[in-house]
Formats: structure tokens, sequence, C-alpha cells
């Protein structure tokens, strides 16, 4: 028997498709993929498929049968599909097992339901009984006009075969708010290698036709470096949907596209000189974006192309393309909504609109995206070296990123380069950076001005007393007035102190174990 044709999709000039698909063999309905995939990649007037693959009932001894009927339920689903597989099914019991799965679904999935009504986003849930889950997905994933897929973590084993199949964008949960995503491969139309001549590193670019896609109220563009001055050009909304996560991007640009979007790299045009770089802003395809521009002979466009190109997480500054032409070397990356938070928190009118939940948020961002870089990002761990307020940059809906790769490491472990205690130094060098970050979200303070300004006192020097002897009142930003969330600052707190205290502990902390504290995880905290 082959795979069911689960229903008919609405046309692709309707609506682009989002499927989430679930582990319906375990005992307790898993959300968190649904969630994210609501938050992240949903857009109004999208069709969201929920398919619940009961991938194990084939392994029962059953009577063979053909199963293939829908159940209506009010207020939920158009229809509830359910097919079985190769398996041996017994009717009685399979009814039995979709019964409970349907009662299950029908409760968890209701304010899910609400939440697509507002959005106009039409939300299907189909379950599949005795098909494998990868095979199920691919069938569905064909017959529809499918832009994501989105696994439950329990399903991660068949990313491969499922990315291999379809010519789409795939996410695998990998815990509550957090995913690997797997860009979209879809069909190539250009094919470029661009090789460093010195290092005889190969940066590989595989084009694709541009995509022009909706806006998404649920992404915010940021970009690499956020200028701390010079205007910037106004966005035609507060949030829109990121060139970074478009099919077709990132890819190479050509000098006449660099040039036409900064009208010839005129001066109206460039933001700043820094670190012997020129950076642009400009328009492409109506959304901002950044250019760096490096000289010929600067190593570091290899190195950060070769690391960005890596690189691709919700929390981490993505690369739109590159330029490689004659002597012009330039990376284009997302412009960002708002300014680093080094400089909302310098003002205090955005400052006093970081509450102290808004700020924890952050730093379990930022943590995120360096637990990513240090043990998720590959087999290779990348430290960024420059984990600083001025290089993190705040959305409208107080999302942060990491920005700046331009001191990042690449740590190839096939290299003598780096030996492991050589590599464990690197690593601590980014946790003892976010410890310091993790002040300046405390203390509302940044640690440049107390080097700039402090009178010969580090930053370290005023703030870590406090945090050691003194009541964790005295270094809160005075200019949050409610105190109720006090005890997420006490997180931060103990998290920055084993961040600053590494070297002298004997034991090195890892950032997933800091960042474990951060949440507030009580078993975490108690190995402190």
């Amino acid at each position: 028997m082959g795979l069911p044709t689960l229903s008919s999709s609405p046309p692709p000039s309707e609506r682009e498709g989002v499927i989430v698909v679930m582990d319906a063999n375990r005992n307790k309905s898993n959300v968190d993929a649904l969630e994210w995939a609501l938050k992240n990649v949903v857009r109004p007037r999208d069709a969201v498929v929920v398919l619940g693959v009961l991938y194990d009932i084939g392994r029962k001894n059953f009577s063979c049968f053909p199963l293939n009927r829908g159940i209506s339920i009010s207020g939920i689903w158009e229809r509830l599909e359910f097919s079985s597989g190769q398996g041996e099914v017994n009717p009685r019991e399979l009814g039995e097992e979709i019964e409970k799965k349907r009662e299950q679904y029908q409760i968890t999935l209701q304010p899910f339901h609400r939440q697509c009504k507002k959005n106009e986003v039409k939300l299907e849930v189909k379950l599949a009984a005795g098909y494998s889950p990868a095979r199920v997905t691919v069938k569905e994933a064909q017959n529809s006009n499918t832009r994501w897929i989105v696994l439950d973590s329990h399903l991660k084993k068949h990313k491969v075969y499922i990315y291999g199949h379809v010519g789409c964008n795939v996410a695998v949960m990998k815990g509550k708010n957090f995913a690997t995503l797997m860009p979209s491969n879809a069909p190539r139309t250009e094919h470029s290698v661009y090789q460093n001549p010195k290092t005889r590193t190969e940066i590989i670019n595989i084009g694709v036709s541009s995509n022009n896609e909706s806006q998404n109220p649920n992404y915010f563009t940021l970009q690499e470096n956020q200028p701390s001055s010079a205007s910037a050009p106004t966005p035609p909304s507060p949030c829109w949907f990121p060139l970074s996560w478009r099919t077709g991007y990132p890819r190479a640009f050509t000098l006449n596209e660099v040039e036409e979007i900064t009208n010839e790299l005129s001066d109206e045009h460039m933001i700043e000189y820094v670190d012997d770089r020129k950076i642009y802003h400009g328009i492409f395809q109506e959304i901002p974006v950044i250019i760096s521009s490096f000289s010929e002979n600067d190593e570091r466009f290899w190195s950060m192309l070769m690391i960005l190109s890596r690189v691709r997480h919700c929390n981490i500054v993505n690369l739109v393309g590159y330029c490689c032409s004659g002597a012009n070397r330039f990376l284009l990356t997302d412009y960002p909504c708002m300014a680093t938070l080094e400089i909302n928190l310098k003002v205090d009118d955005t400052a006093r609109k970081l509450s102290w939940k808004a700020r924890w948020y952050i730093a379990q961002e930022i943590g995120g995206s360096l637990r990513y870089l240090h043990e998720e990002c590959g087999d290779e761990p990348i430290v960024h070296q420059s984990v600083c307020s001025s290089n993190v940059v705040i959305s409208h809906c107080c999302s942060a990123m990491l920005t700046n790769f331009i001191t990042a490491k690449l740590l190839n472990e096939e290299s003598t380069e780096y030996h492991n205690s050589e590599e464990d130094e690197l690593l601590s060098v980014d946790v003892h950076d976010y410890g310091i970050l993790l002040v300046e979200l405390i203390t509302g303070k940044s640690a440049s001005f107390f080097t700039n300004h402090g009178e010969g006192q580090s930053f370290l020097d005023w703030a870590l007393p406090i945090l050691e002897d003194g009541p964790i009142t005295q270094a809160m930003d005075p200019r949050l007035m409610n105190s109720d969330d006090s005890w997420v600052v006490q997180c931060m707190e103990k998290a920055a102190l084993l961040c600053l205290k590494n070297d002298d502990s004997g034991h090195r902390y890892s950032i997933s174990e800091v960042l474990a504290v951060v949440r507030g995880d009580q078993l975490a905290i108690s190995r402190c």
C-alpha cells in the first residue's frame, strides 16, 4: 500500500504552508514545535498542518486493514483525517488509540485555533497511523505549497531524510523556543565558488532565484554591526521578513548590485569607518541592508565569510550575501530594527523600556547564541571573542542578536593550531565576556563607559564588590523602580559571578552551565 494523499491542499497562489510534525505516540502532546512555528515562521493567511504520526502502530500484531476516515470536530478542525500504513492493524484497538489522540489534540490545540483565527491562518490537524514519519512528512510537503517543516525534537533522527527530499526550510526543535535550522534546499539556478588564494579555503555559493515573500511580523532584521551614530534608512514597518531567511539567501552579489544598493558607494550611504572597514547602508528589494567593505588583502573578509556562512540562528546576525569581484570584497547582512544594547542602556527612555524580564530574556538569547557557537554549530566550535553590549542589537520586541564577528575564530579540530587547553581558554573568553554583559544588564551601565570615564576604576572593580558582598539592590539599575522581578536579577547575578570567577574556581564553566543558572535551574544553581 502506498502513502495516502492526506488531503487536497489549497492552490499555491492562495496559501503557503507550514507543516509541524509531532510524535503522536507520546502520551503527552509536546506543543513546543507548534508554538515555535507560530511565533517565528507562520505568516498571516498561511496554512498550518499539524501532522501527528502514530508510527509505532504498524509494529503491533494486528490484522491488516486500510483505514481512511474523516472526523469533524467543531471549533478546531475542518477535517481530521487518519490513514494507516503498512503495519498490521486491529480496527478496534486502532480506533481506541485514535479516539484518545483525537480528544488529546482537541484539548491541547484549542488555544492555538483561536490564535490562528485572529491571524487568518488556516489550522488543520492530521494523524497518520503506521507510516514512517519521514516518508509521510515528505509526501505531505509534496502535496502542498510548503515553505517550512518544523519537526518535534523526538523526530530529529528523520531530519536528514526529510531535508534531502524536500525543497523547503526545515527546523528541528532542540528545546522550548530553540530550534536548529536547515535552510531551503531549493532548485539551483547558479553555482559559484570563490577561493581564498592564500588559505585555499573555498566558499561555495549555490544561488537560487529570488523569492519575494511578504512581510512577517514575527521576524526582526538586525545587522552585523550597528553604528552608534549616523542616520539609518527608515524601514517600511517596525519589523519585516529578513532577506537572510528567504529562499536563495545567502547568495553571491555582483559588483553592479552592490553599487546599485549603495548608490555607487556614495558618501551619503556610508555610516562609518571602523576597524579598517567602510560600513554602508542601502535598500535591496525594499529591505534595508548593511554592506561591509574590506580591502583586497584583508583576511578578515574570508574569515567572516567562512564563519557566517556556517551560522544560522535566530539570535545571531545572519548573512544576506557577499561580493568578491576583482579587488572588491563586500559582506551584506540584515539591518537591525533598533540600536545596540549599549545605546539602549545609555538612553534613559529606552533603558526604562527594557524591564527586568526583557533584560533576562536578552541574557538568555545571547547565552543561547553562544551555546550554539560553542557546542551546536557543527563539529567545530566558534568563539566570538567580542561579546559586549555594543555587539548586541535589540529588535522592536526586545529580541537580541549577537553581531560583529570581526574577531571570531573557527576552532578546527583537525588543526594543530589549538590544543584542548588553548581551545578551552578561548571558549572561556566568551564565557567571561558574557559575565560582563550580564553585569551591564543588571547595572544598566556599559563597560566601555567605565573604561573611558571611570577615572582609573574599571567596570568590574566597581561592580564585583557589590555583587559579591552588598545587597543586589545596590547594583540594580535605579531607572527600573519595579522590583517585583528581582528574582531574575538574582539569577543573572549568580551566573555573572560564575563567569567572572571562572579561572579562580578550578572548574571552567561552560556556557551551557552558565545559561542554566541564568534560567533559574535550581539543580544548576545548587551545583555552583
